[in-house]
């Protein structure tokens, strides 16, 4: 046993400046992607004329604070919290398929939101909270019933693919009945969009992230406890049960605000963990690396397609599912050829 231990700092240490190194990497890469963002408009300003509109100075000012900045920070901010919310559930579960939007929880929101939508008066405090409540008791339901026989990570997401279906045939249901002019406001905005957005739609989901990250940030050592597994978890003095209730909290509410502004933007919370852990070399999966990789796989996506087919400005959900159904036909292959679940 000593070997092992003389060893353990080392590779410890290793593990650790890598992931500061990818973590700074990936850092760079958002803010000079954002950077592209605020030169992205009906036509392309030069880095220098952007960085002078966001300074508040020349003729490109009112366009670059008013019009793409806030589409860059909901970009950025977006996609950290989807990462965020990808990796919390990826370690509850212990599985690479364990995302929102696979369990079910992005459905959930959604039909929280259609609930807003089509009973209340679907203003944008109503939407966020009925997001985070349709979220928050989709979460309930799939974790009450995972609890039989003891907490399954398989379980878990087996059960939230059959609740994710479900909830997904009946939104559909209620979008054949409402309104003509209600449903196709929320048919577009299932699509996940980011077309549009000002400030006023912005300031108050992103002022939530920042308390969701650190919250999450706070509970960052027990939900690396908690994945190494239950017995080592409680013997290391983790209190399970508050942990699960918070950590799904924080998860559900960081996808739920995203629903809210922007509408299901799906497989980034699927991918960016398990690109993040791959690129730090980490053997469970780092919450932070997730958040940066989440970050910049949306501004990635949101530029693509807003570019793809100018002037016309795509929703960004269109760009991250091709992107995601190519990602999670190769995980399902590449762990399919070493005969063992994901």
């Amino acid at each position: 046993m000593r070997p092992l231990v003389l060893r353990a700092g080392p590779v410890s240490a290793r593990v650790e400046t890598r992931t500061a190194a990818v973590c700074l990497s990936l850092l760079v890469l958002a803010l000079a992607l954002g950077l592209v963002g605020l030169c992205r408009g009906d036509t392309w300003d030069s880095p220098a004329t952007a960085l002078t509109g966001l300074l508040g100075h020349g003729d490109s000012a009112l366009v670059v604070q008013q019009w793409r900045l806030p589409r860059v920070a909901a970009a950025l901010a977006f996609g950290a919290a989807l990462g965020l919310a990808g990796a919390i559930f990826q370690n509850l579960t212990r599985n690479a398929l364990g995302s929102p939007d696979i369990i079910g929880l992005d459905a959930g929101a959604y039909g929280g939101a259609l609930f807003a939508l089509t009973v209340l008066g679907g203003t944008a405090g109503q939407l966020a909270f009925s997001s985070v409540a349709g979220g928050l008791l989709t979460a309930a339901a799939i974790y009450l019933l995972s609890l039989k026989s003891g907490l399954s990570g398989l379980r878990l997401i087996v059960i939230g693919v059959a609740v994710n279906a479900m909830l997904m045939a009946f939104n559909s249901w209620v979008l054949m009945w409402i309104d003509l002019d209600v449903a196709l406001v929320a048919v577009g905005w299932n699509a996940g969009s980011l077309n549009g957005l000002g400030w006023s739609d912005v300031t108050l989901p992103l002022l939530i992230i920042a308390a969701l990250a650190a919250l999450t940030a706070a509970l960052s050592h027990t939900v690396h406890q908690a994945s190494l597994g239950d017995e080592l978890a409680l013997a290391s003095g983790v209190n399970l049960s508050l942990h699960r209730v918070l950590i799904v909290f924080a998860g559900v509410a960081c996808t739920a605000t995203v629903t809210a502004v922007a509408g299901p933007i799906v497989f980034v919370a699927l991918a960016a963990p398990q690109i993040g852990r791959r690129l730090a070399g980490a053997s469970g999966v780092p919450l932070l690396p997730a958040a940066l990789t989440g970050a910049v796989l949306l501004i990635a996506a949101d530029l693509t397609a807003q570019t793809l087919l100018a002037p016309v400005a795509l929703p960004v959900g269109v760009v991250t599912t091709a992107i995601g159904g190519c990602y999670l036909i190769w995980l399902l292959s590449k762990d399919l050829r070493k005969g063992r679940t994901p």
